[in-house]
Order: structure tokens, then sequence, then C-alpha cells
């Protein structure tokens, strides 16, 4: 499946590239990651008034633009590129796009707009203190209305308005909503590798929580929700290693050893080639998933199994595993282009390899990635 970006998608990403280099250039980062909200709370008003970005991947009836996976990934492939602190992925690709898969009609109505004007943070919990990305690992228990449990490593879980907790209930798995500020809910945040993504940990003793989806054992429309999480975590890590090619081939350029630029000598030029083939493949792969997705019922009932592509989870393990090596190739070879500069706290190099080696583990390492598609393709 091929992916050709429309007039206004290519408008959003021109629209989006312009706002993000004046508004958040390396400074203005590096304040927002240092603050304590993690995040600059204009720049997120701005986001969703001036551009509508929180809305851009829900359904019009719930105040959002009614795009999709597609226009979700250019934006995550922008914000990537200038390693945005923000609780854009965590509210949009995660808990926007868990709602609107769900079928729930009265869970959408009631957080999907607050989402899509940005009034509502939210996030997706999964992993626990063993620190497994798989939903067989779940241990968290959901009965008579309650949640109780840890959840680790949940992105932005520290200060989101509402939590979707997965979690075990007698027939199965399930997708529960818990108020940040519950009772029975504590949030820390843990120090974490990525200045620029705040982690936290999340103890569920008794909370109270909202049963959100199908009812029943969840698990297929939870593995959707996982894969396309996966789709948009992707595009995210394809706008961070093209950031660090651009930085690389820049600096090659300019930086003048022995007479030269360092970019004539040929060890720095098949560096940069082969970052290009790395960067290129990885683009494709996410773009590829992004097409999938966007073909995929964006509303899964129970039946959630029997709507989505039989593409969707290889696409997704395929394009996870993909960018996420990508990534963290391109970083490293960006501060190994730069020689001693780019190990500096002033340069920027290491910020992206630190957001490299962080979104390399979310959600599920590469290894983890291609264990599942061999698994998918029959290997």
């Amino acid at each position: 499946m091929a992916l050709t970006f429309t007039e206004e998608q290519e408008e959003l990403r021109t629209t989006l590239r312009r706002f993000l280099t004046e508004k958040a250039p390396s400074a203005a980062v590096r304040r927002a990651m240092d603050s304590a909200e993690g995040y600059d709370p204009r720049l997120w008003r701005q986001m969703a008034d001036q551009l509508g970005l929180h809305g851009v991947a829900l359904p019009e009836e719930y105040g959002g633009s009614g795009g999709g996976p597609v226009e979700l990934g250019i934006v995550l492939e922008e914000t990537g590129r200038v390693l945005l602190p923000s609780p854009y992925f965590a509210t949009v690709a995660l808990a926007g796009q868990a709602l609107t898969a769900s079928g729930d009609e009265p869970a959408k109505a009631r957080w999907l707009p607050a989402i899509a004007d940005g009034t509502l943070t939210a996030t997706l919990a999964l992993a626990e203190e063993p620190g497994s990305w798989r939903l067989e690992d779940i241990e968290t228990s959901a009965g008579n209305g309650t949640l109780s449990g840890t959840k680790m490593f949940v992105v932005d879980g520290h200060t989101a308005d509402l939590i979707l907790v997965m979690a075990r209930t007698g027939t199965g798995l399930g997708l529960f909503a818990v108020d940040g500020d519950a009772p029975g809910v504590t949030r820390t945040r843990l120090e974490t590798l990525d200045p620029t993504r705040r982690l936290a940990r999340v103890d569920l003793d008794g909370a109270p929580a909202r049963r959100v989806g199908p009812s029943g054992d969840a698990t297929a429309y939870l593995r959707t929700v996982l894969d396309l999480v996966a789709v948009a975590l992707a595009a995210e890590q394809v706008g961070g290693a093209q950031a660090c090619l651009d930085a690389a081939v820049a600096y090659a350029k300019v930086r003048v050893q022995f007479g030269r630029p360092i970019g004539s000598f040929q060890a720095i030029k098949h560096k940069c080639a082969d970052l290009l083939v790395d960067v290129e493949g990885a683009r494709s792969a996410a773009y590829h998933a992004t097409a999938v997705a966007a073909d995929a019922s964006p509303e899964l009932p129970p039946s959630a199994a029997q709507l989505v592509p039989a593409e969707l989870p290889v696409s997704a393990a395929l394009a996870a595993a993909c960018c996420a090596q990508a990534f963290t190739h391109a970083a490293k070879e960006n501060i190994q282009i730069h020689g001693g500069i780019g190990y500096t706290w002033e340069h920027d190099a290491h910020l992206h390899l630190k957001r490299a080696k962080s979104s390399e583990q979310l959600f599920g390492g590469p290894a983890t990635h291609r264990s599942r598609l061999a698994d998918l393709v029959g290997i």
C-alpha cells in the first residue's frame, strides 16, 4: 500500500514546521524540559487554538478535524524533529487513539471534545513493575468499579488529567478510565534518561474506574490500540532520525580539518550515505504503516479483530522495529560526525540520543517487535 500525501496534508506539514521553527527552537525546548510542568503551557494552547493539532486525528462530531493516522503521523514527525516536550504524544497518540477506536460512544462524547480543544491531558498505562510491555503480563486487577496495581513508565502520567489503564478482569483484559487525582491514585515522576519526555509510576489502590471500550475480553481491541500507538511512535522516530541526519550533513559541510571540509573525507561520506539509507528505509516503513492504519475502521466495536486489516499488525511491528533502530543509529552517528563538540551538554546531539534510546524501549524494543513480526508471518 502506497501513501501519497494530499495538498492539504503537505500544507499541514509546511505550516507546522514553520510554527515549530519559530515557537520551539532549541533554547525553548531546553527551557520547557527544565520547567516544573515539563512543557510550555502557552505553546500547548497555541497548538490547540491556532492550529487545531489536538483534534487532527479525532472525529468531527467530537470537535476534531476528521483526520486519522496519516495526519497524526505528519504532526508527530514534525514534533519529533524538534524533540518537542509536550503531553501531545500521550494525549493524542495514546489516549486519543484508544478512545477513538473504542466504539464506546459515551466515553468518546465525554472525553474526546476536551482532548480536541486542549483542555484535557490524558495518557495510556500498560507496563508494570517487571517492565514488560506484553498484554499477557498485565497483573493490575479490575473489580467492582475499582483498580488495584502498579503501572510503570506512564508517559506524562504524573500530570495527566485522565489515565486509561489496561487491567485484567474475570473475563480477560479491559481498558479503564481513571481520573488522575482520584482517591487511591498515587503518581510519582520517575528519573529517566530523556529529559524531554517525562515518565511516571502510577500506583492504584482501589481507585474508582470506568470501563472503556468492548466488554468481556477486550484483548483484540487492545492489540489494535497498541498497533496504532506503534505506528504513531514510528512516525515520531522518523522525524528525530531526519533531524540527526540533517545536523550531521550540515556540520560535515562547514567543519574544516586538514584544510578541507570533513564532508569530503570518504569515511564521513560513507557515514552520511549509510544514514540516508537508514532514514529513508525507516520513513518508507512508517509511511506504509500509517497508510495501512488509515485504511482500518476508525471505530472498532467488540468484533474489532474482524474489521482491522490483517496487514496492520505486520506493518506496525515492522515500522516499530525499523524506525527505532534508525533513530538510535542516526543519533549515535550524529555525535560521531560532530566529534568532541557532539559530546557536550551545550550541543543538542545528546538530547536526540537520549530521546532515541528512550523511545526505542517504549512499548517494546526492536527485538520484541521483530519477534512478533516473525510470529505474524510464520517464520
